[in-house]
């Protein structure tokens, strides 16, 4: 299954720019209190390492507790940029429009990051920093960590939003106890 994923990134991937709509990027990464918010490391009831491969994760799906802080050490074990970034749904829809924006500057360009680039306004008066604490966008060979604390019950997932990841099914539910 995970050979499939990877051959419907590489035909997602190759589609024409025009498949995916470029919107502002608003430096929010879909973060609110939809999905929760920042934690502190001192209150993390627990540390999860999450690997990024390409196009997955490990693990594919977390169970957490209303109001839970955990401690994500996030490493990309993949060959290609990927994000791990905690939203709903519908955010994640909004966030791949930005993202794809920044793969039209050059910023991402498959396994790099022109981090040089992040700061340039792409257009629309925002930047693509990607500094929300929801979200890492992360190189391959690199690690981050994201504290969160899930706030309430919802339909929440942690998703790479690098144009054709997700469709490609990197993607994977919070799922509450």
């Amino acid at each position: 299954m995970k050979a499939t994923k990877l051959f419907v990134a590489s035909i997602v991937f190759s589609m024409s720019a025009t498949a995916f709509a470029a919107g502002a990027h608003d430096g929010g990464h879909g973060h609110s209190s939809a999905s929760g918010e920042p934690g502190k490391a001192s209150e993390a009831s627990r540390t999860i390492t999450v690997e990024m491969y390409d196009n997955y994760y490990e693990p594919e799906s977390i169970n957490v507790k209303p109001g839970e802080t955990v401690r994500f050490v996030v490493e990309n074990k993949g060959n290609l940029v990927h994000e791990f970034n905690i939203g709903t749904p519908g955010m994640h829809e909004a966030h791949q429009a930005e993202m794809m924006m920044m793969v039209e500057h050059g910023v991402i360009q498959g396994g790099k990051l022109h981090h040089d680039m992040m700061n340039m306004d792409m257009g629309n008066g925002h930047s693509m920093k990607h500094d929300d604490p929801n979200s890492v966008l992360l190189e391959p060979g690199q690690s981050q960590e994201v504290v969160w604390k899930f706030s309430d019950k919802g339909n929440i997932e942690f998703a790479c939003n690098v144009p054709g990841h997700y469709q490609a099914g990197m993607y994977g539910d919070v799922n509450f106890e």
